[in-house]
């Protein structure tokens, strides 16, 4: 911000609306200073040396007058006359303010590397606000993988501790709440609003970088689209603001002019091009995590159509389909096998619309008035176990299908919903399933570029068989006489073992455990193959885990 040069008889400037934002949501509180300041006096237009006065008119000193005081004196004198605004008042005017509250949680992250422990106990701070039900909303990466959860109230100095009651991966929330009654004394819930428009004026509220003191950041809806949820993996209706959001903000609240909350902050752009972009998870995803919860009694999920589609913009494209000038629509590539979809939908199948709401060939939906979003927007808003009526073309015949969504099972999870990873050891030989959190631990968070050609295929492209389907590997070799020469295998596929499929790693583990043949054949990616003699691969096991001082040659959930 540029300051420019004050002149002298220049009158004091007004407070900006970026100071005020929070102090006009209380009409009355608004109107008394109102009064107070136009009962003031305006002071004359006085000129000190040449030139004219600020109105354009011309100035005729009086002889009888002083001197003007200068602009900074005047005001001084006129704030003495003015009612002073007390501390009751301003206490009233944001009473959303004291529904935010900050949460410290204590994390307990899996090893990947070594599932069957734990990696150090770490903490973070966080924000969260009071919501209907005794609930309190936050993000879900502020307490995933919790031991421990605490929330404090504004202006108190005592920690209550907290339960979680669902996470939401997809959407990046989280519902708490406090079984102490002290904590709701005092204490009264956010209202939520409707969906911001471009350019509406948010403020985000919350305790960033671990201040123990409210901060305040205001700024302007810039955008709004379906955004990509980094910790979820997904994609879903987001906004995009100009406000600063730090860490801390997480799980804070965004209030609308009028004091109603418009959404959650949840994640930043921190990009060497960029400045100051935030972005908050809006209304409608917030309340349909809350339905959800409070229809199910847990999380479930938001649905998906189960599809892979292409544009049609190309009109040779859309010619070579048989659609008319006045049809548009999608192209369906490929069908979840997973899907309920699938028994109706074909590849080849051009999806008109959904739910009446026809799709355009660049497969966006009308949303407001100059707007457009992606259609899976209105997928979004359904609920898992919801039927949706979906028009298709299909070798030039219209079609309707009623449809039950659902939430799809993917080869490659994008979570584990808080269980620890499962593993099998035989022979040193540790297989465990992939996950995306499994690859990024491995590899970082460019994972998608350090990671194995083999895997980020089917992480990307590759589509689950069925629901119990999994990808198992070779983790690691813990190094061993028995396994000589096979040290060196590591986040290598397990395609067959004796010559049967692998599904999963229950299934494998199964297998392994049941063997009476004379040896262990493994057939992995790569055409590489491990043979073990059965009777001294399972004797050496024993001994390899009391070595490497693990508890047991399999997870928890093998075990059932």
């Amino acid at each position: 911000m540029v300051e420019s040069n004050k002149k002298r008889g220049r009158k004091p400037k007004k407070p900006t609306s970026d100071t005020m934002d929070f102090h006009s949501t209380n009409p009355a509180a608004s109107a008394a200073v109102e009064d107070a300041a136009a009962a003031v006096p305006k002071p004359q237009t006085r000129r000190l040396g040449r030139g004219r006065s600020r109105d354009g008119e011309k100035h005729v000193e009086d002889p009888n007058s002083d001197i003007a005081a200068p602009p900074e004196r005047r005001s001084t004198t006129t704030a003495a006359a003015a009612p002073q605004p007390r501390w009751e008042i301003l206490e009233k005017v944001v009473p959303a303010m004291d529904a935010v509250v900050k949460v410290f949680c204590f994390h307990t992250e899996p090893n990947f590397s070594m599932p069957w422990q734990r990696k150090r106990q770490y903490s973070s701070s966080s924000s969260g606000f009071v919501v209907g039900g005794r609930r309190v909303l936050t993000n879900a990466h502020s307490v995933e993988h919790h031991t421990q959860v605490q929330l404090k109230k504004r202006g108190s100095d005592t920690k209550y501790l907290a339960t979680v009651l669902a996470i939401g991966t997809e959407c990046d929330i989280a519902l708490l709440t406090v079984k102490n009654e002290e904590f709701w004394v005092g204490v009264s819930p956010v209202e939520f609003g409707d969906l911001p428009a471009l350019q509406d004026a948010v403020t985000v509220v919350g305790y960033p970088i671990g201040g123990d003191t409210i901060s305040v950041t205001s700024g302007v809806v810039s955008r709004m689209e379906i955004l990509s949820y980094v910790h979820g993996s997904t994609e879903l209706l987001g906004l995009q603001i100009d406000a600063a959001i730090n860490s801390g903000n997480s799980g804070g609240p965004a209030f609308s002019d009028k004091g109603k909350c418009v959404g959650i902050a949840f994640q930043s752009l921190k990009n060497e091009d960029a400045e100051n972009i935030g972005y908050v998870i809006p209304t409608p995803v917030i309340m349909h995590f809350i339905q959800d919860y409070e229809k199910n009694g847990a999380y479930t999920g938001f649905p998906i159509l189960g599809i892979e589609w292409q544009k049609m913009e190309n009109p040779d494209l859309r010619k070579s389909m048989s659609m008319r000038s006045d049809q548009k629509g999608v192209l369906i590539k490929r069908v979840e096998p997973t899907a309920s979809e699938s028994q109706v939908l074909k590849p080849s199948d051009v999806i008109l619309s959904f739910d009446g709401v026809n799709i355009a060939n660049d497969g966006t939906v009308k949303f407001r008035h100059g707007e457009r979003i992606a259609f899976s927007y209105l997928i979004s808003q359904k609920h898992t176990g919801d039927d949706a009526l979906v028009k298709v073309l299909r070798n030039s015949e219209m079609l309707e299908f009623n449809i039950k969504l659902g939430t799809h099972k993917r080869l490659i999870p994008a979570h584990i919903k808080g269980r620890p990873p499962s593993y099998y050891i035989v022979a040193g030989f540790v297989f465990t399933a992939v996950s995306v959190l499994y690859l990024r631990s491995e590899y970082g968070r460019d994972y998608e570029f350090d990671a194995p050609v083999k895997l980020l295929d089917k992480f990307l492209h590759a589509m689950a068989q069925s629901v119990d389907e999994q990808l198992v590997v070779v983790s690691q070799v813990l190094a061993a006489n028995i396994n000589v020469g096979y040290e060196e295998i590591v986040n290598t596929q397990v395609l067959a073992f004796n010559g049967k499929p692998v599904k999963n790693l229950k299934s494998l583990a199964s297998m392994v455990e049941s063997c009476d043949e004379e040896f262990l054949k493994f057939d992995l990616e790569y055409q590489q193959i491990v043979i073990l003699r059965t009777e001294t691969a399972k004797a050496a096991t024993l001994d390899i885990l009391k070595t490497y001082c693990i508890p047991s040659a399999m997870s928890d959930d093998l075990m059932t």
